[in-house]
């Protein structure tokens, strides 16, 4: 009787071992919700404050010269600086895009736009290489019709010239893939157009 009772005991006790193994298995192959997987932090893309102060500063820089062109566009005399002038805008537009879709993705406030042609040079203080002042916006808006061509150019040329210095050093600091590259974009295309620009007549 008493070795009956001893193997009814082991006997349980297997079952129990048993069933609490199967239950272990089928808890750890269990799949995922999909309310789990939503709530998992997802990584944003890698950046820098060196890429974010890029692309602040780059959106106002190319808002800036896209208001020069399109001045351009009403007011110069030369078909070749119409044309220049219309290139800068179809290129830079589509950055500005580009960059204000970074800045939205990373959280951080995008620049406006709106005062392109007036207070978004810092108050001249030099913190955006490149930038016109208040007053040189000015001076070429009211520039007389046989003198604009030459104050636009020289000016777009120091335009350019900054927007190559701040492209410099967000390769030189910054992690964002994509900013690094579109930076080395923006030098090659500004360097070809200064080039051009500086070989227009009286420059």
């Amino acid at each position: 009787m008493a070795a009956h009772t001893i193997t009814s005991v082991i006997a349980a006790a297997t079952v129990a071992l048993t069933m609490g193994a199967g239950l272990g298995a089928c808890g750890s192959t269990a799949p995922i919700s999909s309310n789990d997987q939503a709530s998992a932090p997802s990584a944003g893309p890698a950046h820098n404050q060196a890429d974010i102060t890029f692309a602040q500063d780059m959106i106002r820089h190319h808002a800036q010269a896209i208001a020069m062109s399109r001045l351009a566009a009403q007011r110069a005399q030369s078909p070749q600086v119409k044309e220049l002038a219309a290139r800068i805008e179809t290129a830079q537009q589509p950055e500005i895009d580009q960059m204000s879709s970074w800045l939205r993705s990373w959280n951080v406030p995008v620049p406006s736009t709106d005062s392109a042609m007036g207070r978004m040079d810092h108050d001249g203080s030099g913190a955006m290489p490149g930038m016109m002042t208040n007053d040189q916006m000015r001076q070429l808006r009211m520039a007389p019709a046989d003198k604009f061509d030459r104050m636009f150019l020289r000016m777009m040329i120091a335009h350019h010239e900054g927007a190559i210095t701040t492209a410099r050093s967000e390769l030189s600091n910054g992690q964002n893939t994509d900013a690094r590259q579109l930076a080395q974009r923006i030098i090659d295309a500004q360097q070809r157009e200064v080039t051009e620009m500086q070989a227009f007549p009286g420059v």
